[in-house]
This record gives structure tokens, sequence and C-alpha cells, in this order.
């Protein structure tokens, strides 16, 4: 998502709705200070394991974040996060564009359609 292409109008939804709930700027604001593993930064964010991976999977989903899977000293298997490096640029000419590569359900294009 660092390259200098113009977000697709689904990228940009995506995205968008991935980052308008508090916990997941939360989770990207602390990865972007330091990778972290789930029960690690559960507890620095004071938020369940469960509830964690839940925003982590949206946040991955929309190539905000990667895992890597790395053994411990006493070999266990832990889930590292890391943020992913973006610049979101949003200007009505950026949203512009991206609306013409929106995919629309054949549904919501129709006049009078519930909406």
């Amino acid at each position: 998502m660092s390259s200098a292409a113009p977000p697709t109008g689904d990228d940009l939804v995506r995205i968008l709705a991935t980052l308008a709930n508090p916990h997941r700027m939360r989770v990207v604001a602390a990865l972007a200070r330091e990778r972290a593993y789930v029960s690690g930064l559960a507890r620095q964010l004071g938020i369940s394991r469960a509830l964690l991976q839940v925003h982590l999977r949206k946040l991955a989903a929309a190539g905000l974040v990667t895992a890597s899977l790395e053994l411990s000293e006493d070999g266990k298997a832990m889930n590292y996060y890391e943020v992913q490096p973006f610049v979101l640029t949003l200007t009505p000419e950026v949203i512009a564009a991206a609306v013409g590569t929106l995919t629309v359900p054949d549904s919501a294009a129709q006049p009078g359609a519930a909406r």
C-alpha cells in the first residue's frame, strides 16, 4: 500500500472503514512505535486478546498490518504484528477518482433501490 498509485474505490472504502474504529487506530499507533506480539499488545492496550485478534484480522485484511510467527527462547510460538508503511492522501480529487472504480452491487445501482 506504499505505492504511489492512488487506491481504488473498494480499497479506499476498506481502508477508511477499517481505520474508523478507535481500537484499530490505537493498534496502529502502538505498532507504529514497535512491533508486538498479541498478548503483550493486548496488555499494553488494556483489551482482551480475543478482541485484539478481531481487530488485527481486520487491519491485516486491509493491508495495514502483517504478522510473522516466531519462536520464543523457550520454544513457544508467538505471532508478532507490525504496521505496514502507508500514506493515505485524501482529497476531493482522490475520492472522485476512486468513485469511478467502486464495485457497486447491481441492486444499489438501480433507481429506487433500498439503501
